[in-house]
Parts: C-alpha cells; sequence; structure tokens
C-alpha cells in the first residue's frame, strides 16, 4: 500500500475532542497517513495532542507524523516527522530518529528541490501547489507544470500540498504525484469520514484511469 496517497494533516485550531473526531472518522474513510501539525500550542499540548492520536492511531496501520518537533516524535514514538526549510537540519534529525522512522522535507522551490538528493529523506512535501488560507506565508505556488517538473526531477516521493480540493484533485492525480496532503477539505467537513471517502473514491478513480507513459 502507498502510505502517501491520502495524507491528512490537521487543524491545530480545532480542540482535542474534535480533533480525535476528525481523525478517528478519516482513518475510517480510508486516509493512509495522519500528520499533526501544531504551530502555536507550547510542547505539553503538542504532547498530549500527539499522543492522543497515536493511541487512537494504534491498530490501525496508519503512520503518525509530527510536524517540525523531533523532541515530540521522540517522547511519543511517532512513526516519523516532516520537517519544514527552517527546522531541525534533515541529517541532525535522521541520526535523532533512527534509520526506521519517516522522515520528510518541505520543499518550495527549485533550488531546494535540486538539494534533495543528498539527503537522509524518505519524501517530499511540495508546498504549495495552489494558494491555500492555511499557510498564508508560500512565496511559490507550484501548480500543475511545476508539479509535473519536480516529478521528472527526483526518484523521490512526492506528497502535493496546498489548495487541493475536489475541483482540481482530477488534474493534481493526473500527474502520477504519490499523495495528495489536504487539511481543511477533511478537518473542516460537516462529516470527515464522508469527505474522506469521496476524496479516495476520487483518487481510485483517477489512479485507474490515468494512461501508463
Amino acid at each position: 500500500m502507498n502510505p502517501y496517497q491520502l495524507y491528512l494533516v490537521t487543524d491545530e485550531n480545532l480542540t482535542l475532542e474534535r480533533l480525535k473526531y476528525v481523525v478517528r472518522e478519516a482513518v475510517k474513510g480510508g486516509v493512509t497517513m495522519v500528520q499533526i501539525r501544531e504551530k502555536h500550542h507550547d510542547v505539553r499540548a503538542f504532547i498530549e495532542r500527539a499522543s492522543a492520536i497515536k493511541t487512537l492511531l494504534q491498530g490501525s496501520g496508519v503512520p503518525l507524523i509530527i510536524n517540525d518537533r523531533v523532541d515530540v516524535a521522540l517522547a511519543v514514538d511517532a512513526d516519523g516527522v516532516h520537517l519544514g526549510q527552517s527546522d531541525m537540519p534533515a541529517r541532525l534529525a535522521r541520526q535523532l530518529i533512527g534509520p526506521n522512522k519517516l522522515l520528510g522535507l518541505s520543499i518550495e522551490s527549485h533550488q531546494q528541490l535540486a538539494s534533495v538528493h543528498d539527503l537522509p529523506i524518505d519524501y517530499i512535501g511540495l508546498s504549495a501547489i495552489f494558494a491555500t488560507p492555511t499557510k498564508t506565508d508560500t512565496r511559490h505556488h507550484w501548480g500543475i507544470d511545476g508539479l509535473t517538473s519536480a516529478l521528472q526531477t527526483t526518484s523521490l516521493p512526492i506528497v502535493a500540498i496546498g489548495g487541493i480540493n475536489i475541483n482540481n484533485l482530477k488534474d493534481i492525480v493526473a500527474t502520477g504525484v504519490h499523495g495528495i496532503a489536504l487539511v481543511s477539505a477533511i478537518c473542516l467537513a460537516d462529516d470527515p469520514r464522508a469527505a474522506t471517502e469521496q476524496i479516495k473514491a476520487l483518487l481510485q478513480y483517477n489512479h485507474s484511469q490515468r494512461v501508463p507513459a
């Protein structure tokens, strides 16, 4: 199974109870990976939320990824870490988490993309494909052409993130990208499970319709 196919990134504005509900329902709907993103909570709150989600995911086969914070990932024994460009260097993070955990890195420019080949990472988060209200500091939008070019540039799995929704999903999938990451489309849905099931069905249908190169 491709663990990157439907990658849920959580919304830090959710209460803990809502967060658990969203993740629980999204797993039922078919998400394949969950990243806990907490930009503004203190470390104690981050650990509490991450621990709650780790407990919830036990036995599901869905990996738990921690955004930015290697210390939190180690504290809860998460399945991996996703780093931004201003976070701990990837080499140091790999030394700390060991060889068997997943390590992802956000890539926001062609220059950054060109430098990933020597890094000990497992996948790339290509950000942002389109403009998105959940990430307002993005300087570059890759678009479909940029995503296609990135896929031809690296052999690492790529997860597309930023502004992806039902309306542009078909175009994203048509590039052959390994996975898509979603925040609002699931976290803000009235019925997270139904939203996830709809997205998963579109992913699987569009993958089946792609003509092999």
